[in-house]
């Protein structure tokens, strides 16, 4: 499997990548990413919703009103959940969502996902990713090479240090994460995969040694 690799400014380079026994070279399964995202997703929800039921609303000590000559509904609280500033009849409670999947479902799905973007051509290796400074210019100058100011990316690192983070963290289109780390759905959600040379080592390693 061969890539070209790319310089920062977009411009291809000299040097092509052949990765000699890629872990991605596979028939993507679709129900294992299925079960990686939904996994994912659902572990990340904080499950802190929370309303009161009418035995933790306030008040409603006394009889609102007597029980017979008003012609309106008898009534013994104002706690009822029928009436304004009253309980809340099945509403939610703090929960912890938590789903697992086997590690050998989960390996597949990243296998499946990186297939997926290779067939697309989505996937541009970059020689590196070393910046001499915090500022958002070069990822503003290196999404304009590639030609993707208006396209959700994904930047797989080597290495996530300080002056990459805060340079990608006014994009709202630009995710950047450490390749090794990268999930399922982080492979899935956007558009391009911009991945540094080294970093592509690492993941396909790291793929490699879990199979």
């Amino acid at each position: 499997m061969e890539f070209t690799i790319f310089k920062k400014d977009g411009l291809e380079s000299s040097e092509t990548m052949v990765i000699k026994n890629p872990s991605f070279d596979i028939e993507p399964h679709d129900h294992a990413i299925y079960l990686a995202v939904k996994t994912e997703m659902t572990n990340a929800r904080q499950g802190t919703s929370s309303t009161k039921t009418r035995a933790e609303a306030r008040g409603g000590g006394r009889k609102p009103f007597k029980q017979k000559g008003r012609g309106a509904a008898r009534a013994g609280s104002r706690r009822s959940p029928i009436w304004v500033g009253g309980g809340r009849a099945f509403g939610p409670k703090p929960k912890i969502y938590n789903m697992k999947i086997n590690k050998k479902v989960k390996l597949l799905a990243r296998k499946s996902a990186l297939s997926y973007r290779y067939r697309e051509g989505a996937i541009k290796v970059i020689e590196e990713l070393k910046l001499d400074d915090a500022k958002s210019r070069n990822i503003r100058n290196l999404l304009k090479g590639f030609g993707l100011e208006n396209k959700r990316v994904t930047i797989l690192a080597s290495k996530v240090n300080r002056n990459l983070y805060l340079s990608c963290r006014n994009f709202y289109n630009v995710f950047v994460v450490e390749a090794e780390k990268a999930s399922t759905y982080d492979l899935l959600d956007c558009e391009i995969l911009l991945i540094e040379k080294a970093g592509l080592e690492k993941l396909n390693n790291r793929l490699l040694l879990n199979s």
